[in-house]
């Protein structure tokens, strides 16, 4: 059975090893997806299991940042008033995101794709509000 490391010397050391292997490993999707594009196209990559795997894995990041960025903040807005900003922004991106589909595309394209920018933006600013309420509290 493996002991539990308590020296904070050990535990740093131990997430620097594990930031260096998180970085060889990006690297390397990277690469395998890079040789994809250019041997087999745009459609061979985005069809390769491995690029599911990068996306979901930069999600994850974002996330798990987001609750660090969060705690070291020190300012002491209110965070509704940072929600409804935000909210207010990526409305404004995606009506932007959605014309320039509608030029290219047709009407309901360009709805679709302003619908998803705007929930994709609006999932991680809830995520935000709600890490910063619980920080308050």
């Amino acid at each position: 059975m493996m002991k539990k490391i308590t020296d904070e010397r050990l535990k740093l050391k131990n997430l620097e090893n594990i930031r260096v292997l998180f970085l060889v490993q990006t690297i390397g999707i990277i690469g395998i997806l890079g040789f994809d594009l250019v041997t087999k196209g745009m459609d061979s990559m985005t069809d390769n299991p491995v690029w599911y795997v990068l996306i979901l894995t930069g999600v994850v990041s974002a996330y798990l940042s987001m609750s660090i960025s969060v705690d070291h903040e020190s300012s002491k807005n209110s965070p509704k008033k940072g929600l409804i900003i935000s909210i207010v922004v990526s409305t404004f991106i995606a009506i932007g995101f959605g014309v320039l589909v509608t030029f290219t595309g047709d009407l309901g394209a360009g709805i679709l794709v302003g619908g998803i920018v705007f929930v994709c933006f609006l999932a991680s600013y809830l995520y935000v509000y709600y890490l910063r309420t619980k920080r308050q509290n």
